[in-house]
């Protein structure tokens, strides 16, 4: 479906298919955004968007991997040429895996979750930026998580890459103050999704997807740089950062560590 030129916004969201990434959509379709979603599961966005009974000259669905950089070039060159520049790029795409170092195949694990949450970021920004920075403006948009304040036990791969995730953005932040083009950090707390079903611990101020989508949409609209939701998570991150290493490591040593991929079936 190619889609006509609009006076109507548009901002690209990937890992579009479900949980944060279909919350965000809808909510700023609400806001009368057009939609420009990626995913790798193209028919459950197609799925949902029937069942929502979205208009579907408002939105295009583009399949493509966020760890294959020519295939999101690709993805980029025909939204560019179908639904024009976004005004707001969503990169929020992400996996989470347990890992245990000793294990040799987690080494592989790690790979892939940094290649999907931190390579695959930047290939989401990729085809998009140069053009925001001749334009003078746009919104690129990092989902991180709070997981990436402090590295907590079985989730060295996750709290690394979102860790990277605060940083790569930050870094990104500055190099492009002065184009006009705008960088926000999302760091969410829980949210009650696929990702975190089956997590075997308590997770505190646990968001529905549209609790967070509310409240992530309000922070990208007034261009916040950096934002933790809920706000209460951002307490909690910044007293355990405060916490000396002997009394974080003792508090956390018995904590259920997240499912390694062998143990999520």
């Amino acid at each position: 479906m190619t889609m006509n030129p609009t006076s109507q916004p548009l901002v690209l969201i990937t890992g579009a298919s479900s949980g944060i990434g279909q919350a965000l959509a809808w909510r700023f379709y609400e806001a009368g955004y057009r939609l420009a979603l990626v995913a790798r599961r193209v028919s459950d966005i197609e799925t949902w968007a029937t069942a929502q009974g979205m208009d579907t000259f408002r939105y295009q669905i583009y399949s493509s991997d966020v760890c294959d950089t020519d295939a999101m070039v690709r993805m980029g060159t025909e939204c560019l040429a179908s639904q024009g520049l976004p005004d707001v790029v969503i990169a929020n795409a992400g996996i989470s895996v347990g890992i245990d170092t000793a294990v040799q195949s987690d080494v592989n694990v790690m790979a892939r979750v940094f290649a999907t949450n931190n390579v695959g970021m930047m290939a989401t920004f990729h085809p998009f930026v140069g053009a925001m920075q001749k334009r003078g403006y746009g919104t690129l948009v990092g989902i991180a998580s709070v997981g990436g304040i402090r590295g907590l036990p079985g989730h060295g791969a996750y709290s690394a890459s979102k860790a990277a995730v605060i940083s790569y953005c930050e870094s990104l932040r500055g190099e492009l103050r002065s184009s006009g083009v705008k960088v926000v950090t999302l760091l969410p707390g829980y949210v009650a999704t696929p990702l975190t079903s089956k997590n075997r611990y308590s997770m505190p101020f646990l968001l529905q997807p549209q609790e967070f989508a509310a409240k992530a949409f309000a922070a990208i609209q007034s261009q916040t740089s950096y934002r933790v939701i809920p706000w209460q998570m951002g307490i909690v991150a910044k007293v355990l950062r405060l916490i000396p290493n002997a009394w974080f490591d003792r508090l956390f040593a018995r904590r259920p560590r997240k499912h390694r991929e062998a143990q999520r079936d």
